[in-house]
């Protein structure tokens, strides 16, 4: 008896020894499969973090569709990077990292087929005159602007914002001679609400997005034009699905909301 019962136990210590590594693996095997569900957001996609190149004009719309879309979304945080059309195409040109990219304009999408999948257009906007508060100089209409006295300031010819407002001027002729010319449309609204600009022109989102500054004149459906916007994800990015599922949630009932109740038309 002497002999059996300390054979037992080292039998038992033995097995023991054994199953504590299978219990390990056991732990290990959950923990992966629960990083792997973690690593899926909540619609499906994958959780990534993405770089969405995205035009001046969106920046406060965009601001609010990210955030909800990351609520909706665990796991996906999105950054933007705003600026005018020409300067996020140049980006793009240059090899800039990025996932996503939206436009003010579809001239500027063209620009980058080479590098962008096939873009859908998420919505349209259109040009008002932005004024100090209260109009002061009681500006009422685009002729209004060729009044030397007037300090206007436009967006510059190559930004998408500055060819529509030639294309509206034009139509009208209309001459108007800018105090200067900006590299994006918010600039311009800057400049107004500054009150370094006695007018300019600028989306009709924009103009919302500081009604407590400025004011804004309606320009008729006439003579206005329609911006449409692009967006595309870039055939280079290292997110490629979650990128789509982002731009194709900008098109989605929950997105088009959040763009429409910001004042932006429908696409």
């Amino acid at each position: 008896m002497s002999l059996t019962v300390p054979r037992r136990r080292a039998a038992a210590v033995l097995t023991a020894a054994l199953l504590v590594p299978l219990a390990a693996c056991g732990t290990d095997a959950k923990k992966d499969t629960a990083g792997a569900e973690a690593s899926q957001s909540g619609s499906g996609a994958p959780a990534a973090q993405l770089t969405v190149l995205a035009a001046a004009s969106l920046t406060d719309v965009f601001k609010t569709a990210g955030a909800a879309y990351e609520k909706s979304h665990p796991g996906t945080k999105i950054t933007f990077s705003f600026a005018g059309s020409q300067e996020l195409v140049a980006q793009v040109a240059q090899g800039s990292p990025a996932d996503a990219l939206v436009t003010a304009d579809t001239k500027s999408m063209d620009k980058v087929k080479a590098d962008a999948n096939a873009a859908t257009v998420i919505a349209k906007n259109r040009l008002v005159i932005a004024t100090g508060e209260g109009n002061p100089h009681k500006i009422d209409e685009l002729k209004d602007l060729a009044d030397t006295k007037l300090k206007v300031v436009l967006a510059a010819p190559e930004v998408p914002a500055g060819k529509y407002s030639k294309k509206v001027l034009d139509g009208q002729k209309v001459t108007v001679k800018p105090v200067s010319q900006e590299p994006n449309v918010r600039a311009v609204l800057s400049k107004v609400e500054l009150g370094e600009a006695d007018a300019g022109l600028v989306y009709k989102t924009d103009a919302a997005s500081a009604e407590d500054k400025v004011d804004a004149v309606e320009i008729p459906d006439a003579q206005n034009a329609i911006a449409e916007y692009p967006a595309a994800t870039l055939k280079d990015s290292k997110n490629a699905e979650a990128a789509t599922a982002f731009v194709a949630w900008l098109s989605s009932p929950e997105g088009q909301k959040i763009l429409q109740d910001a004042g932006f038309q429908k696409p």
